[in-house]
């Protein structure tokens, strides 16, 4: 049966507006989390535009012990039955957060998924953090909250950091995958989002480094 055009308008009107009344906008997924040709920043061009702010930097946690897992986990809280940061990965998250200090660059939200290597990881690197569900949780095989954090507009003068994990980033964002310890700094769009940097634990050691 076809749908006459003022009826489709009236139904495409309609969805739009549950939309906005959820404060929700639909966005697609990309097909690669490598930086964009064109868009891509490193050196002293990625260092500025860290310090005016506007971006999101996105973390899979750093190094971990997979000696343990999850599955016995029964609340985000229960660190005794979770895998945790290896001494490397707590290392690691600690020395980042000194770079980040010492290049300073300017923080506003700082988010992490609930889990305990996250938010440790979060925590050793910018102290203060704030658990939200939606960095890690899908809701019917799709990020939809996760998607909004990385392309949702940042406070003037500000980055959102985000610590999650490599699995739902890679849902949403694509191929390659993050490396424990990984970021992806992005430029968020409303709709979407460019990313324009990775960065290895190494890499922010160099970061701002003399030549």
């Amino acid at each position: 049966m076809l749908i006459p055009c003022r009826s489709l308008l009236t139904a495409l009107m309609l969805a739009g507006a549950a939309f906005a009344a959820h404060g929700q906008t639909p966005i697609a997924d990309t097909a690669s989390s490598a930086p964009a040709a064109g868009s891509a920043l490193q050196g002293p061009a990625l260092l500025n535009a860290l310090r005016g702010g506007g971006y999101v930097v996105y973390f899979r946690h750093t190094a971990t012990d997979f000696s343990r897992g999850d599955s016995a986990m029964t609340s985000y809280t229960d660190c005794d039955n979770q895998r945790l940061l290896s001494a490397q990965g707590r290392s690691d998250a600690t020395a980042i957060g000194q770079r980040i200090r010492a290049l300073k660059l300017p923080v506003g939200e700082a988010l992490a998924s609930p889990y305990c290597r996250t938010m440790d990881h979060a925590r050793l690197m910018l102290t203060t953090v704030t658990p939200r569900n939606e960095i890690r949780e899908a809701q019917g095989n799709n990020y939809a909250g996760l998607k909004q954090l990385l392309a949702s507009p940042v406070q003037t003068g500000t980055n959102r950091w985000i610590v999650g994990h490599g699995i739902p980033f890679r849902a949403v964002a694509g191929a390659p995958h993050l490396a424990e310890g990984e970021a992806a700094v992005i430029r968020p769009d409303t709709t979407g989002w460019t990313v324009v940097a990775r960065l290895a634990v190494a890499d922010w050691q160099a970061l701002g480094a003399a030549p």
